[in-house]
C-alpha cells in the first residue's frame, strides 16, 4: 500500500476512540534503531570498556545467529546504565533525539500517526526499547500511551536491570492486548504497524495489521496471510546525486549573491543590488536541489507591503523557500552565528541581513533598530519567532521581536507555514534531498490596533495560527 492508500483507508474507517492504532518504534516510525544512536554517542565519548564491547558483540551475534530474542543484547546495554541517574538519562536521550532521532523518523510515519489523531483513535507506541528512548517521539508525535521495556530504579538510580520482562514477540503482544482491556478498545477494529519478524504475534492481535518496511520473515507471513506491506523510502542514504544537487544548489545561491553584489556596486544602489539577487537564486537553488513548492494563499504575498513575514523555521532550505517567495524589497534577521555560514553569507550580506546576539538580550534589541527604518522605507522583514531550527516540524515557543517590530513599524504581521521543509532538508543535515515543500501563506494580520499590555496574547493566537494549520492545512478565508 501506498501512503495515500493507508491515509485514506484512516479516514474511510472507523473513528473515535474506541479504535486503538499501536505503532512499533525502531524500524517502523524511524530508519534505524535508536540504540545505534546510544552507543554511536557512547564510542564517541569513549566510554565503552573492552568487556563492555565483547559481551555486545557476542550478543549481536547470537541473535543474529541463533535468532535469539533482544533481551541479552538489551541486558548489557542497560547493565551500563547501572549508578546513573533518571535525569541523567532523560537528558541523555532528549539530546539524542534532538541530535540525531528525530531526523531518523519516517515523514510518510508522521503522517499516519496524525492521520489516527485526526480520527480521533487512542494512539500508542508499542516497542522493546526503554521509555527513555521513545518517549521523546511520543511527545513530540502527541502519542499519549507508551508501552515498553521498564527499567529498574532504586531511589533515583538505576540498577542496571529490567523491571519486567522485555516486549519482544509475544510479550509486545500481551502489553497491547493489556492496554485494550483497560482502555476499552476493540482491537478486531484496530491498527497495527510493524516491521519486525518478531512482530508477528502484536500484529496478529489487531484486526487491521500492517507491515511497514518489514524484514523478510515478517514480509512472507505478510504475504501468507494476504497483509498490506508498505515501505517507505524518504530516509535512505543519500546518493550521489543529492551530493551533486545540493553543491549546485548552494553554487547557484552564490552566484546570485555575486551578481547582485556586482550590480549594486555598478548601480550604486544596494537594494537593487539585493532584488536582483533575491529574485534568482533561491528560484535557481531550489531548481537545482530537485525542489519545489506548492503554495496557497500568493496573494498574501503581496497584497500589504511592507510586512514582517514570519515563519516556522525546520530546515536551512527555510532560507531558498523564503527568498523565493517574498522576491524582493526583502531583508531578514537571524542569528549571529549564520553570518560565518559560507552557504549564505554572501547573499546575506547583499541583503543586508541584521544578526543577533541572542546570549545579549541588550545587543539583540541594538541591532533590531534599524530593521524598524526598514520597514518605514518600504523593505520587508522576513524573520522566524521561534529564535532557531526546531528538530522536527513540531512548532517551538514564539519569541516577540518581530511582533515588536511590526507594532513599532505599523506595519502588519503575515504568517508563512512551511509543512515539511525537515523531510527535503533535515536540521542537522548538509545535503537537500528532491521532493516538494508545502507552504501556506496566511492573511496579513494588522498590527496596528495592537497594544503591549496584550502582546502575549496576540503572540500566542498567531502561534495557534501555525498550530493548526500544520495539522490541518490553512484556514478558511
Amino acid at each position: 500500500m501506498t501512503i495515500d492508500e493507508l491515509l485514506a483507508e484512516i479516514e474511510g474507517g472507523p473513528q473515535g476512540p474506541a479504535i486503538g492504532a499501536f505503532f512499533d518504534f525502531d524500524g517502523t516510525l524511524i530508519a534505524g534503531y535508536s540504540a545505534g544512536a546510544f552507543y554511536q554517542d557512547r564510542a564517541r565519548r569513549r566510554e565503552f570498556s573492552a568487556g563492555e564491547l565483547a559481551r555486545t558483540l557476542l550478543a549481536g551475534a547470537e541473535m543474529a545467529i541463533r535468532g535469539t530474542d533482544v533481551s541479552k543484547l538489551m541486558d548489557v546495554a542497560i547493565s551500563s546504565w547501572a549508578g546513573r541517574s533518571e535525569a541523567e538519562v532523560t537528558e541523555l536521550f532528549d539530546r539524542l533525539f534532538r541530535e540525531r532521532i528525530a531526523g531518523m523518523v519516517y515523514p510518510e510515519a508522521r503522517e499516519l500517526v496524525r492521520a489516527h489523531r485526526r480520527a480521533g483513535h487512542t494512539v500508542a507506541l508499542a516497542t522493546s526499547a526503554t521509555r527513555y528512548q521513545a518517549a521523546p517521539l511520543a511527545d513530540d508525535l502527541g502519542v499519549e500511551h507508551v508501552l515498553c521495556s521498564e527499567v529498574e530504579l532504586v531511589k533515583g538510580n538505576f540498577s542496571g536491570f529490567f523491571a519486567g520482562e522485555v516486549l519482544w514477540g509475544p510479550a509486545k503482544a500481551r502489553a497491547v492486548s493489556t492496554l485494550a482491556n483497560r482502555e476499552r478498545l476493540d482491537l478486531e477494529r484496530s491498527y497495527g504497524y510493524a516491521n519486525g519478524d518478531e512482530d508477528v504475534p502484536f500484529l496478529e492481535v489487531v484486526g487491521t495489521p500492517r507491515p511497514l518496511n518489514p524484514a523478510s520473515g515478517l514480509e512472507r507471513v505478510a504475504r501468507e496471510r494476504s497483509w498490506p506491506v508498505s515501505r517507505f523510502s524518504s530516509r535512505g542514504r543519500p546518493g550521489v546525486s543529492s551530493i551533486v544537487r545540493t553543491g549546485s544548489a548552494l553554487a547557484g545561491l552564490g552566484a546570485a549573491g555575486a551578481v547582485g553584489l556586482a550590480v549594486g556596486a555598478l548601480n550604486r544602489s544596494r537594494r537593487q543590488g539585493a532584488n536582483v539577487a533575491t529574485s534568482i537564486g533561491p528560484d535557481l537553488a531550489l531548481a537545482l536541489a530537485g525542489v519545489s513548492l506548492t503554495v496557497s494563499g500568493t496573494e498574501h504575498l503581496w497584497s500589504d507591503r511592507p510586512a514582517v513575514f514570519i515563519f516556522n523555521h525546520q530546515s536551512s532550505i527555510d532560507v531558498a523557500v523564503i527568498g523565493s517567495l517574498i522576491r524582493r524589497d526583502l531583508t531578514g534577521v537571524a542569528k549571529k552565528e549564520a553570518s560565518r555560514d559560507p552557504r549564505f553569507a554572501l547573499i546575506g550580506y547583499v541583503v543586508d541581513v541584521a544578526y543577533v546576539d541572542r546570549s545579549d538580550s541588550a545587543r539583540a534589541r541594538a541591532a533590531l533598530e534599524p530593521a524598524v527604518e526598514k520597514l518605514r522605507s518600504g523593505v520587508s522583514i522576513a524573520i522566524a519567532p521561534e529564535g532557531t531550527r526546531s528538530a522536527t516540524p513540531r512548532l517551538g515557543r514564539f519569541k516577540k521581536g518581530a511582533f515588536h517590530l511590526a507594532m513599532q513599524a505599523g506595519v502588519p504581521i503575515v504568517p508563512i507555514v512551511i509543512r515539511n521543509a525537515g523531510d527535503v532538508m533535515w536540521r542537522g543535515s548538509f545535503l537537500i534531498r528532491p521532493g516538494t515543500i508545502d507552504v501556506a501563506v496566511l492573511a496579513p494580520i494588522a498590527t496596528s490596533d495592537w497594544e503591549l499590555s496584550e502582546l502575549d496574547q496576540q503572540v500566542e493566537q498567531v502561534r495557534e495560527l501555525f498550530i493548526q494549520t500544520l495539522e490541518h492545512g490553512p484556514p478558511a478565508a
